[in-house]
């Protein structure tokens, strides 16, 4: 990430949800938050998205069909991790790489819990920023900056109010492929240090894919041709894991894995149209307990 401004790949993301929202698995997908947490110039590519009239111009077809593809994605993506937090509702919830996710707003399952959103300190006074159109959120909300080259993770939760002896709903959602597998490594050790028992990880990752790897460098370069801003100039892909790697990792800080399943299979339950199966199908949300 670009330290000197918030995540764009965070802002991205958001314009997906806000692109998948009351068109995508309408009975199961719902983020009326994702609209209001993006600027006018973000907004006019999410609606330009929603009409499905592709525009004229290479750059703006270009951003338009990835917008479109990215939202397949994430709504089945949403739907799997929302899901997992609410089977088991948790005094506390840690969102890592919170970005500019609206789950403390939007979800009222949350209205006895303490939420703690993790990110960068750049990107999360860029989220506050934004949060301020919003409604107050259903329950307890604390913003915990943790820049992780300086910060230890959990010296900042501690200073947070975070409690390791009550049981906690960990969201690891679109931050492990930007971590090496080191980093992701030290990062779970944290987390289950920090875990009581009963508390539970829902980790969204991405499997070895030679359609992915191939995919994102070509996307990148087309929009450079294109002249077109790259969200993901800053913050490229450093890991992918086999289903069976990922679960050792788990298993070897005592999580029992639930389920694992690729985005591909889960859109497939909500019934949605799907166009990039490729790449939905390398992408994974596992749910683990403790």
């Amino acid at each position: 990430m670009d330290t000197r401004e918030g995540s764009r790949t965070a802002v991205l993301v958001c314009q997906a949800r806000a692109v998948a929202h009351g068109r995508l698995a309408p009975d199961r997908f719902a983020d009326p938050t994702a609209s209001a947490l993006l600027e006018p110039g973000e907004l006019a590519a999410v609606e330009q998205a929603r009409s499905g009239v592709p525009p004229e111009g290479w750059g703006p077809r270009m951003e338009y069909e990835f917008l479109r593809a990215t939202a397949e994605g994430l709504a089945p993506r949403t739907v799997a991790v929302d899901d997992a937090v609410r089977e088991r509702l948790h005094p506390q919830v840690v969102i890592l790489g919170a970005g500019l996710d609206g789950r403390a707003w939007r979800m009222p399952e949350l209205a006895g819990t303490a939420v703690f959103e993790v990110d960068h300190p750049r990107s999360q006074q860029d989220k506050r920023r934004r949060a301020a159109a919003l409604s107050p959120p259903a329950g307890q909300i604390a913003f915990v900056p943790v820049d992780f080259t300086a910060d230890r993770l959990d010296d900042s939760l501690d200073a947070a109010g975070h409690r390791t002896d009550r049981p906690t709903t960990w969201i690891w959602e679109g931050v492990v492929p930007y971590l090496t597998r080191a980093e992701a490594a030290a990062t779970l050790q944290a987390l289950a240090k920090a875990s009581a028992p009963g508390s539970r990880l829902v980790v969204h990752y991405q499997a070895p894919s030679l359609v992915a790897s191939l995919g994102r460098p070509v996307a990148r370069a087309m929009r450079r041709l294109s002249r077109q801003p790259d969200p993901m100039a800053h913050e490229p892909w450093r890991s992918a894991w086999t289903p069976a790697a990922m679960r050792e990792l788990l298993t070897g800080q005592g999580y029992a894995v639930a389920r694992d399943t690729d985005l591909l299979t889960l859109a497939g339950a909500l019934a949605m149209p799907v166009r990039s199966r490729r790449t939905l199908g390398s992408g994974r949300v596992l749910v683990a307990d403790r």
